[in-house]
């Protein structure tokens, strides 16, 4: 048994047991990496895949716990290398961030551009996607960190930092009848609404609310991008339930935006991280600066 090995059954694993694929990035023929699970198959004195010619259909019983300890060896290395490299520099890397549309555009920009002042030498990306999408990136090692309201909460695998806590605000063109007087959710309910996708910033708060008075939502139009939630505001197709930090008081102007707070339970923003992740130096300060962004949110 080698760590070439182990690392073949990795790579499997990501591959969905593709045989050409894995050889592919493992630079090898395929050939060779049927040797390799043959010998390790046969050190172990049972098979891991189930086959059909020489195809890998699947995981045998002993495969798939054998899978579950090759997953930890892989995130062991991983870990190694990490430790390593801040051991040589902290100050320099590469900081993987996923994210929702609403946390990159409305939050995130102070903290990374003083995270940016302080360790210029490491490069940030940013990837946008559903919260779904997020916690795969997470577990794919293809993102450190992962900041968002929803799903994150229903994953044991993952350390959990509450971030911030905000409100849904409603919003309609200027001379809307919603504009004055009081807000209930009876009245928002008989108008069309704009708000976010399932999964997206906070929409299960909304169809709690609306749920526990016994009030149906006819949501005529459901995106993931708050802009584009406010453009067909302006387009007079409806009112936009988003989150009250995305209403710009300036660029919005055109817009009446009202509080929900009342209304609509409060959402928090967490940020998520993998359990046997280690993170490196700037990472963790970079976690500090998002609480500090969080806490000046709150004054």
């Amino acid at each position: 048994m080698n760590l070439s090995q182990i690392e073949l059954l990795q790579i499997l694993q990501e591959t969905n047991l593709n045989l050409s694929k894995a050889a592919e990035k493992m630079h090898v023929v395929q050939s060779a990496v049927s040797r390799q699970l043959q010998l390790f198959e046969s050190e172990l004195g049972s098979p891991l895949f189930e086959r059909r010619g020489k195809k890998l259909i699947g995981l045998t019983p002993l495969g798939r716990r054998v899978m579950e300890e090759v997953t930890t060896i892989h995130q062991s290395k991983q870990n190694i290398r990490a430790l390593a490299a801040d051991f040589l520099d902290s100050n320099s890397g590469t900081l993987h961030i996923a994210t929702t549309h609403t946390q990159a555009k409305y939050f995130l920009p102070n903290p990374i551009r003083r995270f940016r002042e302080k360790y210029p030498g490491v490069r940030i990306y940013i990837v946008q996607a559903s919260p779904e999408q997020l916690i795969d990136q997470l577990h794919a090692h293809k993102a450190d960190i992962a900041i968002c309201t929803e799903k994150v909460d229903e994953d044991v695998e993952l350390v959990l930092k509450p971030c911030y806590q905000w409100h849904h605000a409603v919003v309609m063109p200027q001379g809307h009848p919603l504009s004055t007087g009081e807000i209930t959710l009876e009245r928002l309910a008989s108008f069309p609404i704009l708000t976010y996708s399932f999964g997206f910033t906070g929409r299960s708060n909304i169809e709690h609310a609306f749920k526990s008075e016994g009030l149906e939502l006819d949501i005529i139009l459901a995106a993931a991008d708050t802009d584009v939630i406010k453009t067909y505001v302006r387009q007079g197709l409806g009112i936009g339930i988003i989150a009250g930090m995305a209403y710009d008081a300036q660029a919005d102007k055109d817009l009446v935006a009202r509080d929900l707070s009342h209304l609509i339970p409060q959402s928090t923003t967490k940020i998520a991280y993998l359990k046997q992740n280690y993170l490196p130096i700037y990472t963790q300060h970079f976690i500090a600066e998002l609480l500090q962004a969080a806490g000046e949110i709150k004054r």
